[in-house]
């Protein structure tokens, strides 16, 4: 398989700022050349005008709104579709419209977006307004089915358009072709909420909120779902979305989260006050996103939408019951999975491009998490697939590395094998797709074969990067604690990794398969703990004597007492 080696990254020219060295050089490293670009204040933030459509979306809602029209919001079963529809719900009631619900589709039994089948669900509300989050830009068929009724149609989402671009009054999404925005990297609440940001400066225009009697919000007090859905959907952390996650866990740390991301912190046993964008993504996404996979998503925006922290500590509870069980399918599911890699000829196992994997027995909704943690392993692509409903259809989930799109794959196997897919979609790094289940092998033959022709000259090789090694002095908590604070981490702006030389002094195994490790750097005489999650899964013996670690600082909080500890990466 794909051999690990840490290189630390070329040293780039220093930040003309009186900061830590340090983070001066890590911040570096991740394109921040002036001070100017660590301002991460609102009034940086791109303006919602550079958006298409984003006035035409304005007009459709504010003449909803004071024609106190039915709006029906259709949202997406993750944890960005469900942040999504929460941000929704709570302005156009906050801007006064009364008349204002949401729709989930089940995933086991209308699968994504808006398909004629949930338009024919939101008809029984007789909407007057359509409005997707997070969905929609691939749902051709179901804005066809939705005009035909009467309803309006906006769509709001992020994904990457096809072909052909539904019919809708509006659409506002980055990724359109001639849109002219900036970040193309808007989560879908990222989106919804410039167009919320679009439609309270249209109503302010008209007078709305001073004819009415409503107090003008405060559109900041939306930011902790921005933060959270833009996290838990791992989108680019560009300059723009670090702004709107940065003051969105602001308000999270000061108390001022909404009552359902306060309640699944304390689920998650997180303290408020120090929380890191890992925590977002690590602890709350998980929880909401069980909802989706396991149940009905509608429980985590009932979360999100209580004001009351009893009701919202009730759903939280419920979501972290769901979590623990989607923990232990999974676990089930990936043992079956190593159990399909391991029947593979050692040849064929190193030498795929992609792998897809797939069993009758497995849960569509958690396909994705085993394509991840696959992919994590292989260090290629990997698609899961499960069976679907009972029209005989099979849903897949795939995830992909650096350097190689899995959604122009999928959209190359489609102009290439057209119809063999029912329907696909998805980003750089992550895509789902649908196909019947006697076309399977097809499937497995036909995207192993496309992917070969793509990856020709693609590089396996995977080096781990780091922002190079630490003095004695640096192994402190209040480094790992300005480490951990100093920016919104995530992915296209990595969390800080170093790497140094280390003696390794004790070691335990925890949990089954976690490596513990009391260490000495070579450079210094401070014993230092670590923990490798996962270690014994890939290795047959504890490591000893000196060895060569890549790793990030970390405070472990046990108790109320807080040490230093280092999370690490790979071991040499």
């Amino acid at each position: 398989m794909t051999t690990l080696q840490i290189k630390s990254r070329p040293r780039p020219g220093s930040i003309n700022t009186s900061i830590n060295p340090v983070l001066a050089t890590v911040l570096a490293n991740r394109g921040i050349k002036e001070p100017n670009d660590l301002d991460l204040g609102l009034k940086n933030l791109l303006p919602p005008t550079g958006l298409s459509h984003i006035d035409l979306a304005a007009e459709l809602l504010s003449e909803a709104i004071t024609a106190a029209a039915n709006v029906v919001i259709i949202g997406d079963f993750d944890a960005d579709g469900a942040t999504s529809c929460a941000l929704a719900v709570r302005c156009l009631k906050a801007f006064g419209l009364d008349s204002v619900s949401y729709l989930v589709p089940n995933r086991f039994e209308f699968g994504y977006g808006l398909s004629p089948e949930i338009v024919g669900v939101a008809a029984t509300r007789q909407p007057d307004v359509i409005v997707t989050v997070d969905n929609g830009i691939s749902s051709v068929d179901g804005v066809h089915a939705a005009q035909a009724l009467g309803m309006s149609v906006l769509i709001t989402d992020h994904h990457l358009p096809g072909e052909q671009i539904p019919t809708a009054d509006v659409i506002v999404n980055p990724n359109l072709p001639g849109d002219k925005f900036a970040s193309k990297n808007l989560a879908g609440v990222g989106v919804i909420f410039y167009v919320m940001l679009a439609l309270r400066a249209k109503l302010r225009a008209m007078g709305w909120f001073e004819a009415s009697g409503i107090k003008e919000p405060n559109m900041s007090q939306f930011l902790d779902l921005v933060a959270l859905g833009t996290v838990a959907d791992v989108v680019p952390l560009d300059r723009n979305n670090r702004i709107l996650v940065q003051q969105g866990l602001q308000r999270i740390r000061n108390g001022q989260a909404c009552e359902g991301i306060k309640a699944l912190l304390a689920v998650g046993n997180r303290n408020t006050s120090r929380l890191a964008t890992a925590d977002l993504g690590f602890v709350i996404g998980p929880r909401l996103n069980a909802a989706g996979r396991l149940d009905d998503m509608s429980i985590g925006i009932e979360a999100l939408l209580a004001d009351d922290p009893n009701a919202a500590m009730c759903h939280a509870s419920q979501l972290d019951e769901l979590n623990k069980e989607r923990k232990q399918v999974e676990q089930s599911m990936q043992q079956d999975a190593l159990g399909i890699l391991s029947s593979l000829e050692t040849k064929s196992r190193e030498n795929q491009s992609i792998y897809l994997l797939h069993n009758e027995s497995w849960h569509q909704g958690v396909v994705g998490l085993v394509a991840s943690r696959m992919k994590e392993r292989l260090a290629r692509p990997v698609i899961a697939m499960a069976p679907g409903d009972c029209s005989g259809e099979w849903k897949g989930s795939a995830r992909s590395v650096e350097g190689v799109h899995i959604r122009d794959l999928l959209a190359r196997l489609d102009a290439v094998y057209p119809g063999l897919m029912v329907k696909f979609g998805g980003h750089a790094m992550a895509a789902g797709m649908s196909i019947k289940g006697e076309n399977l092998e097809r499937f497995g033959k036909a995207i192993s074969q496309i992917t070969d022709e793509f990856t020709q000259s693609h590089d396996w090789s995977q080096t781990i990067w780091t922002d190079g090694s630490l003095s004695a002095d640096d192994f402190t908590i209040e480094m790992a604690e300005l480490l951990r604070q100093s920016s919104p981490w995530g992915q296209g702006f990595p969390e800080p990794v170093f790497d140094g030389n280390f003696e390794v002094m004790e070691t335990r195994i925890v949990g089954l398969t976690h490596l513990k490790m009391r260490l000495r750097p070579t450079n210094s005489n401070q014993l230092v703990d670590g923990i490798c999650f996962g270690y014994m899964e890939n290795n047959k013996q504890e490591p000893s004597g000196h060895v060569r670690l890549a790793y990030k600082l970390d405070v472990n909080e046990f108790r109320d007492r807080l040490t230093l500890q280092l999370i690490i990466q790979h071991i040499e």
